[in-house]
């Protein structure tokens, strides 16, 4: 048996929002005595509970999560940052002898730990304070210009209005001199995982079946006071100080965009459920065709093929190596 296959195993569920990837996670875990490594860009962030369908304090205390609550809404939190914290919690999780379960739809997420990322300069708190100390006076469709100036393919790439992601692209720009395009087409780099990864989609065989779980998700999460939570979130020092919230990675998270809007003024509250339905429907068609792309993932309907699945799991980790606390 060579090095890699020595290794032990984890799992990726990864699949569109909606799809039951975390009450199978919990269920596997349980079975299989692992812990939950969530790979979800807004369960990063504090506030983020109803909206985020966030394990609540009752899951929690079945079985171990990691990765939830690392930053606040009005901070950020890269690719890069995940993996490296990620990747920490998964060697704590073999180290104490349990199976690792990554768990979430964030595509970018599972790139960074299990692919790496093009390196490229880290982010610098001064170079993003004045990008977005200017976007705040000139407004990001300006800025998206400047970004079209020195980087023609990135803008064609980036809408004008994705401040985000327009932001990264002249910090890196600004700190190195080389175009943000120049920087994704190198190699990515990355240390090998401790852990080989069984990778599992799930999702339902019919895209209407999703969008009807979307839609009964959404609206069992106003019923749980979601708009209470956005209202929260509205209220606190650092938010309401902030020029343009709605620029915050936490703040566009699906869902507190649209109750955020709403709460602004924007259009009825009928008109902010078809609005927040539509762009979780349109992040799902993305998680699709990102996880179209990946070779090694094998595809399960969680209810319909569960014992199937189960067997893939079982099958895999028949042949795990056993670890011990203190092990690598």
């Amino acid at each position: 048996m060579n090095a890699g296959n020595a290794r032990p195993w984890a799992i990726a569920l990864m699949g569109p929002t909606a799809s039951g990837k975390s009450a199978l996670a919990l269920a596997l875990a349980e079975r299989l005595d692992g812990e939950i490594v969530s790979v979800d860009s807004a369960l990063v962030y504090r506030g983020l509970e109803i909206g985020a369908a966030k394990p609540d304090a009752a899951e929690r205390a079945r079985v171990a999560h990691h990765m939830l609550d690392l930053r606040d809404p009005w901070q950020t939190y890269s690719a890069a940052e995940f993996a490296a914290d990620a990747r920490r919690a998964i060697e704590d999780i073999l180290a104490r002898g349990r199976l690792p379960i990554l768990a979430g739809g964030t595509g970018l997420y599972f790139a960074a730990l299990l692919e790496g990322l093009s390196p490229m300069p880290a982010a610098d708190p001064a170079v993003r304070a004045e990008i977005a100390a200017q976007a705040a006076v000139l407004g990001w469709p300006a800025l998206h210009a400047q970004l079209a100036e020195v980087d023609p393919e990135a803008a064609a790439r980036i809408g004008p209005g994705d401040p985000q992601r327009i932001q990264r692209a002249l910090e890196v720009h600004r700190l190195s001199g080389v175009p943000i395009s120049d920087w994704q087409r190198r190699p990515p780099e990355a240390p090998p995982l401790p852990a080989r990864v069984l990778q599992l989609a799930i999702a339902p065989p019919e895209r209407s079946e999703l969008h009807a779980r979307i839609a009964a998700r959404f609206d069992a999460m106003l019923a749980a006071g979601f708009l209470d939570e956005v209202r929260a979130l509205r209220a606190l020092p650092q938010l309401r100080a902030h020029p343009a919230p709605l620029d915050l990675p936490a703040i566009r998270a699906v869902g507190y965009r649209q109750a955020w809007e709403y709460l602004d003024g924007l259009g009825d509250a009928a008109s902010m459920r078809e609005r927040a339905i539509a762009a979780t429907r349109q992040l799902a068609k993305r998680q699709f065709t990102w996880l179209r792309g990946r070779s090694q993932v094998r595809w399960f309907d969680p209810v319909r093929e569960r014992v199937a699945l189960d067997a893939a799991v079982d099958q895999a980790l028949a042949a795990r190596p056993a670890t011990h606390a203190g092990d690598g």
